[in-house]
This record gives structure tokens, sequence and C-alpha cells, in this order.
């Protein structure tokens, strides 16, 4: 019994709940371990070919999306990867794979829609959204590559004046003093060997 329910019992008046623990945001290893269960529910013929090219494809581009996601800070579209590792993607062919395959790929259930046909349809705008969220995550690095690019033109291109780098003698630096060379054993500078000088 906590304190709070003792004091509670003693007065007479009623304890306040607790408030929920708040669910910690999930890792990159968390999301990484959900997209292999989701790859494990679609093996070995689980699913027709249709939806695991869709699963796949999706998997793919969240996978490469997941070690960018601190270029999404905590937007929308940092929460839609997660939630499509976690929730939307295994929710989605779970509650596919629930149904007995011959019904769930013959009987028309929503709007002259199988099971399977809506499957496919969710799997199709989950690859779209994720290849939307992808594109805006490599579309902010790309962005400073350009930025980048125009610095540099600006600082060292043909037009400027701040990247001439002054390579001979100038007021400030005096050359080095250079012995004489000597010349090498025999006399003079070396030649080649007779009969290869090509004359």
């Amino acid at each position: 019994m906590a304190l709070g329910d003792f004091f509670a019992r003693l007065t007479g008046r009623k304890a306040e709940p607790e408030p929920a623990p708040t669910p910690r945001a999930p890792t990159t290893d968390d999301l990484l371990a959900a997209l292999v269960r989701v790859e494990q529910l679609v093996a070995d013929g689980a699913v027709p070919a249709v939806v695991a090219s869709r699963v796949n494809r999706v998997v793919r581009t969240v996978r490469e999306t997941i070690p960018r996601l601190g270029n999404l800070g905590g937007s929308a579209q940092a929460y839609s990867v997660m939630a499509t590792a976690t929730d939307y993607l295994p929710e989605a062919i779970g509650g596919y794979l629930r149904l007995p395959r011959q019904w769930a790929d013959s009987r028309p259930v929503d709007r002259g829609k199988t099971s399977l046909m809506l499957l496919i349809d969710q799997l199709d705008l989950l690859g779209s959204t994720m290849d939307k969220v992808f594109d805006a995550v490599n579309r902010a690095d790309a962005a400073a590559l350009v930025a980048h690019g125009r610095f540099l033109q600006e600082k060292f291109g043909t037009g400027s004046t701040g990247g001439g780098l002054a390579l001979g003698e100038t007021t400030s630096t005096q050359p080095p003093d250079v012995p004489p060379s000597t010349p090498p054993p025999g006399g003079g500078p070396l030649q080649p060997p007779p009969g290869r000088g090509g004359s």
C-alpha cells in the first residue's frame, strides 16, 4: 500500500490515481527488430507474391530512412516511419494472416474488394508515403550540399577575389637559400647508355 493510500484511508478521502507511465520512444534497434519480425511474417510463401513484394519495398524504404530519422526531429514524418515499422505494417499483414487464405483472397468484403485487394491498397499507400518521407529526409542533406557548393563557387570560383592563392614570391617571404647542385660522379649530367638514346 502506498503512503498516499494509507493517508487517504485515515482521512476518508479517495486516493488520486497514479499517472500512467509514458511509453518510451522506440530506439533504432527496436525499429530494426520490428522490421525483421515483419519480414518473418511474409517469409516462406505465407502471403501471395504481390503482397511480399510490396512489404519488402516498404521495409527496405523504412530501413534506409531509420538512420536519418534525426534529420526529421520530432515531426509527423518521423512518427510515421516509427509507426509504420512497429504498428501500421505488422497490423495490416496480421489482419490478413488471421483470415483463411482462400476466403481472404476470393470473398469481397468492402465495396467489391477482397481482403487481399484491401491489403494491397494499404501496402501501396504505406509504400508511397514512406517514399515521400525518404525523399524529404534526403532533400535536407541535398539542400545542404547545394548550399555548400554555392558557397565554394562564390569563394573560389572564377569571378571571385577571395579564392586566389599567392603561389609566387611575396614581399613578406624570401626564397630559401639553395646550395648549388653538385654534378653526379662522372663529371656531368646523366646521359642515356650508348645505343639507347634514339639517334
